[in-house]
């Protein structure tokens, strides 16, 4: 998986794209593209998948401006110019996280 800056990268650059699931998320939850380029900007790799079943993956924690916590689950997709997929996207739960929502229970 990438680091940090580079994932920031793609996402600010709008190189990224939405799984099925991720997108009926955002929808659901009235998740905005502005959103997703606000939490970008304080997002934090909280956890790493290197052996997830597609490819390899992380998580990654941000804030939106108004303070919202978002969990972004993203994976690289290898093209000439790198694409980064949005696997799912949620607002996580106080009860199911701790340490500003940094880290399971």
């Amino acid at each position: 998986m990438k680091t940090i800056e580079e994932i920031r990268k793609y996402l600010r650059c709008g190189q990224f794209e939405f799984s099925y699931h991720a997108f009926k998320r955002a929808v659901e939850r009235k998740t905005s593209e502005s959103e997703i380029r606000e939490m970008v900007e304080s997002a934090e790799i909280i956890e790493d998948y290197p052996d997830d079943k597609y490819a390899p993956s992380c998580l990654l924690l941000g804030f939106t401006k108004s303070g919202r916590p978002v969990h972004m689950q993203v994976t690289l997709i290898e093209t000439s110019e790198g694409l980064i997929k949005i696997i799912t996207m949620y607002q996580p739960d106080e009860e199911g996280w701790i340490n500003n929502f940094s880290v399971r229970r």
